[in-house]
């Protein structure tokens, strides 16, 4: 649609025009409604007066006496004053003030609502303001200079009149009166009006203002400012807003002292008790207000009251009472209050586009203004403190409590009068030229163009807070530098001085700290981002530890570093935890104290003596804990410089760069002279080693430390000098001593070679070098040099760095064992001191040094024994011997355990000759000397020890052989064992043998020896092999898979070879040389076999020898796999060995059953897939065949194959051929005809299925048969009934075989298998590859046809039922034989009970067929849930279809002819009969009567007549039914419909759901199931109910022969057993009819019962669901006909049987939906017909063929 050109539309050719009209009341309420907040009135006439240029402003609360209350008869003023609070009413507010007089303009503006002010350097914008006094007043008046006007209401509408006064009766002034509407207004709560005009002369033009009631003046309110000083603007100051819509100009501050003075009746509170409530008002009494609303939280805070709560509560309650009793003694005394404020006044200038001006005033009807103040106010910390009250009044009564931004809620927004918007610091705003809300409350920040002017006029506030910051500090800055100057410090600030001005830096910084304003974020957002933004350099001033300075030189000091570094200003540790310097860290505006600062104080100068200590300790707990890096710690340190005086610029200087160790005290006393290059320790006294090292200082170790002194001893003072000063010296011998122990053997080893050449011992004969010192306690000579003076130095120490413990060799030798002169040879030392030397060496042997036992055992001090013989040890040798060379002396005085004993084993001496020396006298060429030492060597083997020595090992020849003794060998060159010898190896001399581990023989040679001698040079006859491999069987536990492996392949086993002629037999007569040869293990055989030994090689060797070939791999008899493989590469030889072809069908049986085993060899299997090894057979003709072969060269024809003439049989050649050229024999019939083509395989099946495995084919694969069929026959009736009895017959013939060989069962057979009648069948068999064919007339074939499945062909008349076995045995079985034909033929002949006498399971298929009719049911039940989807489906489309069916459909549907009619031929051969022409005397008949005759019954007779009574109808001309028929029922109402009106049918699918319904609900009678009516749905067909059935009086009597129950009246006449003898077959009859009529509906079949009774004319009855027929009816009606001769008659008996009961449970089934004979019932019932009834036509077109087919059918073999 085009609004625009419908617009245009209306306003040219639209109605006459009208104004819109305006409900003045009604607009001024909804005015009123946006401002509702307290003293609004006051504020837009205070706003008003300040836009008059007024000074001062009066307000005066007029009031009216109370009714109720007297005022008492009192002269005092405080009671009259409290009476006129409590009691009186509000009768007039007048406001008056001294501005400029109302103008024309002023009058005319005054009555028009929303035409504001357009003065745009006036604060008011909107024009609505002035209407807030009718909030209270209904007619307010005017008064101005000469003019005054009057408002007055007629209706709702609002009327002025203006009154013009002489020039002297005008008033100087310009006053509002108010009048109340109502008198019932209690007088406001003093303080809070008192607290509001003080915090409204904050920022209004404004100097005065009074408060009175009546005449009392209440409070008086004076403001005056001190003269205002310029504030320069710094150059880095960007004064233009972001988007550059205004610019700040100048900058002005200027002092304001605002004076109350006010009665003490301000501060008052009444107690409740005092007041009076007025009935029937809603107004608050005196003395409340808004804060006195009692709060959820001061609820909860009784609640939750803690101790220190409660004392605070206590406190105020104190206070507070001691306030009102000073109050109370006097109301109207005056008391007076000040506070000092500081405002800082912006000059601003704007520059906006001329649109944007547009807009703006578009939306506050006035221009934006070019130049604009806005101001700021803060209270300074010194006029904070100056703003004292002079009494407790002052203090209690905070009249100023909102005026000063320090207190809550803070600074607000002033738009002329405070507005509910806060800035979110401790500062107020007024900004005039902000445009607010119509309510004046908030700032608009959601109006467009407006929106915008707020935020940039909200930026300049930003930058004036900055600058006024800046101001500050800068004040600050000034204060304190005059206060060091005055504390003599001069410029330096000192610690006093910044805590003395701590209390004012927090207050500014608290003053500038923005948080979250209310209730508009944004507004404390904007400011703040131009108050960090205004300076065009990140930084600020900050108050630090050296004074007021930019944050770019101040730093945050995460710890107190001003132990060493004074010089970098810090935050003090106060201000760091408040929220303005955690914005400056968060901004990145300021930083931690940066390792380049403390890099920098570090270099400037040095540190003291003190500093350096804590230096060194920060420094290493930073390192420690890793937050400084080590690179960083080197740096710090190399520029670090320390004095270590004790006055500031003394003492020696340290670098700390050049520091690399420090001193562990616990090594290096303190007192003692260090390097320089290690840090003294009382300035690490206070570090951990962890600190210290991790400065990159490691501990002075003993090493350095002693090179340290010794290369600077010449430069020490002589009391610090090591070689001249004993106690200097001792006292570094005993540091040394201490640290011994711990030090590495490298660092001992260095420090006794640098004291070795250094004279540091004190002893008795001075200084000495170590070598040259003696232990005290070495006293063999007087006059050697002991140490002395070394108290706590350890002797472990001394001996380690060379002081001797025991005298040298050199001077033993030279003085006590120089001999007196050499003897001659063949003398004997006569004398000697070596005893003595001994045992001076034994006493100190833990002394001498390793030189000097090295020498001593190389040096020859001992004579050797030299005595006669029992007293060796009574003469010496002259000559001396090595005590390596000597043995222990055998005198008993000689003990080896003593000291001397053990000393002189230390230096060599033997107490008995070792192995190898035994051994060389073992190889000597005396033999006395060999016997000797081998005798002694084994005597001597234990007790000396010398199994420890591997004798095994030894290269020399000192053992004997057996056999040959004067050969010695070595141990590992003879064995014990003389079995070995067999493979060449030396034998140990037989006496030796028990001795053989003593020198290391094995008893054996090594496996692997003997395993490859064995390979090299196996036996060559069958005596030596059984030698051999019995003696390798007496070792098979050392035999391993290695040498198993190696043995397994090696030809090492002698067999006889088997000569072979060209026929494949063994020769005999070859000698036994030619015959010899070597086979591996794995080739022979052990033992002897009967079936394989002429073809396999079979070796015995005796038990022993055969068991080492077994674990060698032979084996007692091949395997099936070597078999095979054997028969694939010699099959010819394999049958001449066997000589017969049975012998090798049976080799292959043998691997027939191990076919799985040899599938798993792939490679075998393939070449057995591939070789000529199978022994086919193909039969060569007799002579008789021959002749007949002859008379034609065709096979077809009447040849029979079954005639043979046994003389002339035909003979049978075997032949081996491949597997895929021989065909297993399945089809013998096929072989009988083209046996003389074919290669066959034998006739055994585990032959034949292993040939098939091999790739033979079968003969069915191989012959092509060619089914040619005649005409099918019109009747098909014995085709049906033979399907039936081959399906019953299958499952009974299947049952004896197993799973394996049943191709398809009696299941699939039923799905797939058609029988089909023709009138011929000849089937042609022709075989591939070959012109051989062969054509046979046949009774009976199978074939398979695409999409049709398998059809069983048979030819009429007589069929040969073993061509039906045959046919139907290939389809069941996977290879069906000759005696399954032949069974199943016997199965097809023979009834049940002839099978049941030869042995067969009969019963098995009477359990098949209840099976199936369970089977039955469930398929009923699954059809009666598709007829629901069908009824659900059909109900959708019902209510989707746009037209209705008419309802004349129906009748017309009735009113045509069933097509077609049963008569005893079957309907697919006989043509439709033409219906005939009704009879002239036609009476009118209902539906049932129509469906009888179409369904064949006679309209007249007995049975026709039942049912219509039984039914309701009859004819037309009867007045009432019988006596005996259930009452008639009337005829249902139709509805009418309207004239014009075409009435719609009720939908089907309803109809058909409600007949399901019916079906459903039947039940079993006495079920356990509850009978509950089925629900339906409304059908616009039905009438109303009317009674139920009445019960039947029956008992249950027996079960027919099909299940159903029969039950029998009560009150039956004769015996029970009588009737069910003289009823049985009827009643069976009965019970198989009504399941079949139950079939037809899909009814549950135990839902329907029999019962009779003698008497009555109950057909049949429904209850509770449960459908009962009566026999007598059936008995009477229908016995005769069904049960006739003559199958025709028999046909239509039961065809008019089944329509008459159908009919009738039809009736009992709508009885579920419908209990009344009524119109719905017979509606219902109807339906049921209707909509089975093509379902019933079927099933008597059924009856009337079977009866066809009976009366044609002749005897056969299936009968």
């Amino acid at each position: 649609m085009d609004f625009t050109k419908l617009r245009a539309a209306a306003l040219k050719d639209g109605d006459d025009e009208e104004a819109v009209t305006v409900n003045t009341r009604a607009l001024i309420d909804k005015v009123l409604a946006r401002y509702s907040g307290e003293w609004t009135t006051l504020r837009e006439l205070l706003q008003n007066a300040a836009d008059a240029q007024a000074t001062t402003v009066t307000i005066k609360f007029e009031t009216l006496p109370s009714a109720q209350v007297p005022l008492s008869n009192t002269t005092n003023q405080s009671e009259i004053l409290k009476h006129v609070l409590l009691n009186h009413t509000l009768r007039r507010l007048v406001v008056t003030n001294n501005g400029l007089p109302f103008g024309v303009n002023d009058w005319s503006r005054l009555k028009r609502i929303a035409e504001g002010n357009p003065d745009e350097t006036k604060i008011g914008a909107f024009g609505v303001g002035f209407y807030s006094v009718f909030a209270d007043c209904e007619e307010p008046f005017v008064s101005s200079g000469n003019e005054a006007m009057a408002f007055y209401w007629k209706g709702n509408s609002l009327f002025t009149r203006r009154l013009q006064l002489p020039v002297d009766q005008g008033n100087p002034n310009t006053s509002f009166v108010l009048d109340y509407r109502n008198t019932t207004t209690p007088m406001p709560n003093l303080l809070s009006i008192a607290q509001f005009l003080a915090t409204s002369l904050t920022f209004v033009a404004l100097q005065n203002i009074e408060l009175l009631v009546d005449d009392w003046k209440i409070i008086s309110l004076k403001k005056k400012s001190a003269p205002s000083v310029e504030v320069p603007l710094a150059r880095d100051v960007e004064t233009k807003t972001k988007e550059g819509l205004m610019k700040i100009q100048s900058l002005d501050r200027e002092s304001v002292q605002m004076d109350a003075t006010f009665m003490n009746v301000v501060g008052w509170k009444p107690a409740v008790s005092t007041s009076i409530s007025k009935p029937n008002s809603y107004d608050n009494s005196y003395g409340s207000s808004s804060a006195d609303v009692p709060s959820l939280r001061s609820f909860f805070s009784r609640l939750t009251t803690s101790s220190s709560h409660a004392q605070l509560k206590t406190k105020a309650m104190h206070d507070e009472k001691a306030l009102q009793d000073i109050v109370l003694e006097d109301l109207t005394a005056l008391t007076t209050a000040n506070v000092f404020l500081r405002v800082t006044t912006a000059v601003v200038k704007t520059s906006v586009s001329a649109s944007f001006a547009a807009e703006l005033e578009r939306a506050t009807k006035k221009p934006p203004p070019k130049t604009t103040k806005l101001a700021i106010l803060t209270s300074s910390y010194d006029e904070e403190a100056a703003s004292t009250k002079d009494n407790h009044v002052a203090r209690v009564v905070d009249i100023f409590s909102s005026v000063l931004p320090g207190k809550k809620p803070g600074g607000r927004i002033f738009i002329g009068f405070p507005t509910h918007q806060t800035t979110g610091a401790g500062m107020h705003l007024s900004a005039p030229s902000v445009i607010p809300t119509v309510e004046r409350e908030s700032i608009d920040l959601n109006a467009r163009w407006v929106v915008t002017w707020n935020r940039e006029m909200l930026r300049v506030a930003g930058i004036m807070a900055r600058l006024a910051f800046s101001n500050e500090m800068a004040d600050l800055s000034f204060k304190l530098k005059r206060a060091a100057e005055a504390a003599g410090h001069g410029t330096k600030i000192s610690k006093e001085e910044v805590a003395k001005f701590m209390p004012e830096a927090l207050h500014i910084l608290k003053t500038f700290t923005f948080g979250e304003s209310t209730p508009s974020s944004q507004v404390s957002q904007l400011i703040e981002e131009a108050f960090w933004t205004a300076y065009k350099k990140p930084s600020i001033e900050i108050y630090s530890t050296r004074g007021v300075l930019p944050t770019t030189t101040v730093r945050l000091a995460t710890e107190d570093l001003s132990g060493f570094v004074e010089g970098i200003p810090v935050v003090p540790e106060t201000l760091v935890k408040g929220e303005f310097v955690s914005k400056l860290r968060d901004f990145g505006i300021i930083t931690e104290i940066t390792i380049g600062d403390v890099r920098q104080e570090l270099g400037a100068k040095a540190l003291s003596k003190d500093q350096l200590i804590q230096f060194i300790g920060w420094a290493g707990r930073k390192a420690v804990s890793g937050q400084i890096d080590t690179a960083t710690i080197l740096s710090l340190l190399d520029v670090a410089v320390a004095m270590t005086g004790d006055v500031d610029g003394q003492g020696d200087v340290i670098a700390l760069g050049s520091i690399k160790n420090y001193l562990s005290v616990n090594k290096i006393p303190p007192e003692l002279p260090i390097p320089p290059t290690t840090i003294p320790f009382k300035f690490t006294r206070a570090s951990s080693i962890n600190e210290l090292q991790a400065l990159g200082w490691e501990p002075l170790e003993i090493v350095p430390w002693l090179r340290f002194l010794i290369e600077t001893n010449a430069s020490r003072p002589q009391e610090q000098n090591l070689t001249t000063h004993v106690p200097f010296a001792a006292h570094v011998l005993q540091v040394l001593s201490k640290a011994w122990d711990p030090l590495s053997p490298s660092s001992k080893e260095t420090v006794a070679s640098l004291l070795k050449p250094i004279p540091t011992v004190p002893t008795k004969a001075g200084m000495k070098k170590p070598g040259e010192a003696f232990f005290a306690s070495v006293r063999l000579f007087d006059d050697l040099p002991t140490v002395t003076s070394c108290q706590g130095v350890k002797e472990k120490f001394l001996a380690a760095i060379g002081v001797r413990k025991t005298v040298d060799l050199e001077t033993i030798f030279n003085r006590l064992l120089a001999p007196t002169a050499e003897p001659k040879q063949g003398q004997h030392a006569t004398g000697g001191r070596h005893m003595e030397v001994i045992k001076y060496l034994a006493s100190v042997k833990d002394d001498i040094p390793a030189e000097d036992l090295k020498r001593l055992k190389g040096s020859q001090i001992c004579p050797a024994e030299a005595g006669p013989k029992g007293h060796e040890s009574s003469q010496g040798t002259a000559r001396l011997y090595r005590l390596s060379e000597l043995f222990e002396p055998k005198d008993r005085s000689y003990r080896q355990g003593s000291g001397e004993g053990r000393f002189l084993s230390l230096l060599g001496l033997r107490a008995f000759p070792s192995v190898p020396e035994l051994i060389g006298l073992m190889t000597s060429e005396d033999i006395m000397l060999r016997d000797k030492a081998m005798t002694y060597f084994i005597a001597n083997h234990h007790i000396n020890g010398y199994a420890n020595f591997e004798v095994g090992t030894s290269t020399k020849n000192f053992l004997p052989l057996q056999g040959d003794e004067k050969r010695l060998v070595s141990p590992a060159e003879c064995f014990t064992n003389e079995r070995c010898s067999v493979l060449g190896f030396s034998i140990l001399k037989r006496e030796l043998h028990i001795h053989g581990n003593k020198f290391g023989v094995a008893i054996d040679p090594p496996i692997t020896v003997c395993v490859n001698r064995l390979i090299a040079k196996p036996p060559q006859n069958k005596r030596d092999a059984s030698t051999l491999f019995g003696y390798f069987s007496s070792r098979l536990g050392e035999l391993g898979q290695n040498n198993v492996a190696k043995l397994a392949d090696a030809r090492i086993v002698p067999v006889a070879s088997r000569q072979q002629t060209s026929n494949g037999f063994v020769n005999e007569k070859a000698t036994e040389d030619e015959n010899l040869q070597h086979l591996t293990p794995r080739n022979c055989y052990l033992g002897s076999s009967s079936t394989f030994s002429e073809i396999f090689d079979f070796v015995d060797f005796g038990n022993d020898a055969n068991a080492f070939l077994l674990r060698c791999g032979s084996k007692n008899e091949p395997t099936k796999a070597e078999i095979a493989a054997l028969a694939c590469k010699e099959p010819a030889r394999l049958l001449g060995i066997m000589q017969s072809p049975e012998r090798y069908l049976s080799l292959l049986k043998t691997l027939a059953d191990d076919l799985p085993q040899l599938k798993r060899d792939k490679v075998l299997f393939k070449q057995m897939k591939s070789s000529k090894f199978l022994l086919g057979s193909i039969e060569i003709p007799g002579n008789a065949e021959k002749r007949k072969s002859t008379q034609g060269n065709s096979m077809d024809g009447a040849f029979d194959p079954d005639e043979e003439d046994n003389e002339d049989a035909p003979i049978k050649q075997w032949q081996l051929v491949l597997p895929s050229r021989i065909v297993v024999v399945d089809d013998y019939i096929s072989y009988r005809l083209f046996k003389g083509s074919l290669m066959s395989a034998p006739q055994d099946d585990k032959l034949e299925e292993f040939y098939i495995a091999l790739g033979a084919l079968t003969l069915g694969s191989l012959v092509q048969e060619d089914l040619r069929l005649g005409q099918p026959s019109e009747k098909q009736d014995s085709a049906v009934k033979l399907r039936n009895h081959v399906l019953e017959r299958s499952k009974l013939f299947l049952h004896e075989y197993s799973k394996d060989s049943i191709k398809h069962d009696s299941r699939w057979l039923e799905k797939n298998m058609t029988v089909q009648v023709v009138s011929a069948i000849s089937l042609r068999r022709s075989l591939r590859g070959h012109t051989l064919s062969h054509t046979e007339k046949r009774s009976a074939a199978c074939t398979n046809e695409r999409h049709k499945g398998w059809t069983l062909y048979v030819t009429a008349g007589n069929y040969d039922v073993y061509q039906i076995s045959q046919a139907i045995c290939k389809l069941l079985l996977d290879r069906p034989n000759q005696q399954a034909y032949l069974t199943f033929e016997t199965f097809l002949k023979l009834n049940l009970y002839e099978l049941r006498s030869r042995g067969y399971n009969v019963e098995r298929i009477l359990r098949a067929k209840a099976a199936e009719q369970r089977i039955a049911e469930e398929e009923r039940r699954k059809q009666l849930e598709a007829e629901k989807q069908q009824i659900r489906e059909q109900e959708e489309q019902w209510r989707n279809e746009s037209q209705v069916v008419a309802a004349a459909a129906r009748e017309e549907r009735k009113s045509h002819a069933m097509p077609g009619s049963f008569g005893s031929d079957s309907p697919e051969n006989s043509p439709t009969p033409a219906p005939q022409p009704p009879p002239k005397d036609r009476k009118p008949r209902g539906l049932f009567s129509g469906l009888s005759r179409r369904l064949g019954l006679d309209n007249s007779g007995e049975a026709q007549e039942q049912l219509e009574n039984f039914l309701g109808g009859g004819s037309s001309h009867q007045s009432e039914p019988p006596a005996d028929n259930p009452p008639s029922y009337d005829e249902a109402s139709k509805p009418v419909p309207k004239p014009g009106e075409t009435e719609k049918v009720s939908s089907p699918a309803a109809v058909q759901q409600n007949l399901l319904n019916a079906i459903q609900s039947s039940r079993a009678h006495d079920s356990s199931t509850l009978f509950s009516p089925p629900t339906t749905q409304s059908i616009k067909e039905q009438a109303s109910y009317c009674d139920s059935t009445p019960s039947h009086n029956i008992k249950f009597l027996a079960d027919a022969s099909n299940g159903m129950r029969i039950f029998v009246d009560k009150n039956l006449a004769m015996p029970e057993s009588t009737f069910l003898g003289s009823n049985s077959s009827a009643l069976s009859g009965f019970a198989s009819l009504l399941h079949e009529v139950a079939d037809v509906y899909n009814l549950s079949r135990k839902s329907l019962h029999i019962f009779f009774d003698e008497a009555g004319g109950t057909i049949a009855f429904n209850a509770n669901g449960s459908i009962f027929c009566n026999f007598r009816f059936f008995a009477q009606l229908h016995s005769k006909r069904l049960y006739s001769v003559n199958p025709k008659e028999q046909g239509e008996g039961k065809v008019e049987a089944a329509a008459y009961w159908w009919i009738v449970i039809a009736h009992e089934l709508a009885h579920n939906l419908v209990k009344e004979h009524s119109a719905d019932h017979s509606f219902y019932t109807e339906m049921l017909v209707a909509n089975y009834f093509p379902k019933m036509m079927t099933k008597s077109a059924s009856y009337l063929q079977a009866a066809g087919r009976s009366q044609l059918q002749q005897p056969s073999l299936l009968d």
